[in-house]
């Protein structure tokens, strides 16, 4: 029996896939155990089955329409051999050979650890304002750079999930591991977003611990073009508010507001980390970028109010 396993969700995995089924079967565990690599196709057409089996995984089929967030996920966890799960996206690549030991170490710096997380390292290609934006969120985790574990106590384990907005909640399932004997009593919520914020909140109200390895790093950012931004922007502020209740950024004083930080932000950022950026067509990129997000969000928390047409058109995720 493999004492960890990787498990990927996988649809149409394109370019990336062999990478990070590569990545990943190359990890070096040091005496703790084999690895087993598990990906679940939801009807791919580009031959990632294939490519999966190719690269020495086992592979779960299912229908396009049986697939969720938090359901395959459980599906996921039902079929590991391990006794932790690691959990990747078709483009979240290892930084090293590394990660997974990191990762596993994670369980033995506190008790009753239930989830590991690391960050994601832009791509080479990513955008300014995406480096940055990952670079800053990350950091702010952990600023000494040393693992961060969260927990609550007894007394807290009903405070209401706005209190577990921000870091102390955060959670990822493109770069995070799972306990197999806490998902047993805690598993993740079979809903169509978000579902990795949930099983932390659920985690740390059940008793377990949640921890963070700065170390433990993927490969992972995306740029989209504008109306993809504009789109998934819309589903993160909607999952946002259905969880949190979080609408403040959607007012639009505040979205304006944001847009004029965040573009200062990227300068600076660009400024100090001394990246070659010509000053005038980066201010106009990271004005549309954020310009764009921000619509995105504004809208994201009305979607309640919005007609379902309009939803599925604006969801990057086709949600109705």
């Amino acid at each position: 029996m493999a004492s960890a396993t990787v498990a990927i969700p996988v649809r149409n995995g394109g370019a990336l896939l062999e990478e990070v089924l590569l990545a990943a079967r190359s990890q070096k565990l040091d005496g703790l155990g084999s690895i087993q690599l598990l990906v679940c196709d939801s009807g791919s057409t580009d031959g990632s089955v294939a490519l999966a089996r190719g690269c020495g995984a086992e592979v779960i089929e299912i229908e396009p329409a049986a697939f969720s967030h938090g359901g395959t996920r459980n599906l996921l966890m039902e079929r590991a051999e391990g006794e932790h799960v690691a959990f990747l996206t078709q483009d979240s690549i290892p930084a090293d050979e590394c990660w997974l030991a990191r990762m596993m170490r994670g369980f033995e710096l506190t008790e009753e650890v239930g989830l590991v997380f690391g960050p994601y390292l832009p791509r080479p290609d990513a955008s300014p304002m995406v480096a940055r934006e990952l670079t800053a969120w990350f950091s702010s985790l952990a600023p000494d750079g040393s693992p961060r574990a969260d927990r609550l106590g007894e007394h807290e384990r009903q405070v209401p999930p706005r209190a577990l907005l921000g870091r102390r909640g955060y959670f990822t399932d493109a770069n995070g591991c799972v306990s197999k004997a806490a998902w047993q009593s805690v598993p993740f919520r079979k809903v169509s977003y978000a579902e990795d914020h949930v099983l932390a909140h659920d985690m740390l109200r059940a008793g377990f611990a949640k921890v963070y390895v700065p170390d433990a790093a993927v490969v992972h950012s995306h740029d989209y073009s504008g109306w993809e931004w504009l789109r998934r922007s819309f589903d993160e502020a909607r999952a946002m508010h259905e969880l949190y209740g979080f609408d403040e950024p959607g007012q639009l004083r505040h979205a304006a507001l944001s847009v004029w930080g965040l573009v200062g932000a990227d300068l600076r950022w660009v400024r100090e980390a001394e990246r070659p950026a010509a000053t005038v067509p980066l201010v106009a990129r990271s004005v549309a970028f954020h310009t764009l997000r921000a619509a995105g969000t504004v809208l994201g928390v009305r979607a309640a109010r919005l007609p379902d047409a309009v939803v599925r058109q604006l969801s990057l995720e086709g949600r109705s």
